[in-house]
């Protein structure tokens, strides 16, 4: 499968969030959308990442942009870290993993010499056209909105 690039068509996708509701890209056209994929619901960097997104949610509602938060956990995990961590955006629970494979984040990852097939961290930024506008590879855990909006201020 290609790598997607900044320009590409954001891949449709259709999958259901922490409360078993179908939640579809094409809902939010008209609007960026910070559409971020992690490895585990609960971990270390994935409560850290979350948690800034959580606390600076309603600066980017502000600037019209939306969170969507992608794994491969299923709605009762997510729920649990929505609840445990006040998450306000929505958790897509990709248990098919559609979304993570249509997105090339999916592959061979390597732990302690272990290897292993899981979500590569990856954020994109998905402008209001549904085109991919810029996407970090490199995340910072601890601010992800920081590099998101330092990219949309260029």
């Amino acid at each position: 499968m290609a790598t997607l690039q900044i320009g590409d068509q954001a891949p449709a996708f259709t999958s259901k969030d922490q409360n078993g509701n179908a939640v579809s890209l094409n809902q939010f056209k008209g609007q960026k959308v910070v559409l971020y994929f992690y490895p585990k619901d609960d971990t270390p960097g994935c409560t850290a990442e979350a948690c800034d997104f959580r606390d600076n949610y309603q600066g980017l509602k502000a600037k019209g942009i939306e969170v969507l938060g992608v794994s491969v956990d299923d709605e009762k995990s997510h729920q649990k870290f929505i609840n445990k961590h006040s998450l306000p955006f929505t958790l897509l629970a990709d248990t098919d993993k559609s979304i993570v494979e249509a997105y090339g984040v999916w592959g061979e990852k390597n732990m302690y010499g272990k290897k292993y097939m899981g979500t590569n961290r990856t954020t994109f930024v998905i402008d209001e056209n549904g085109k991919i506008e810029h996407i970090i590879t490199k995340v910072d855990t601890k601010s992800p909105t920081a590099q998101v909006l330092e990219l949309l201020n260029k």
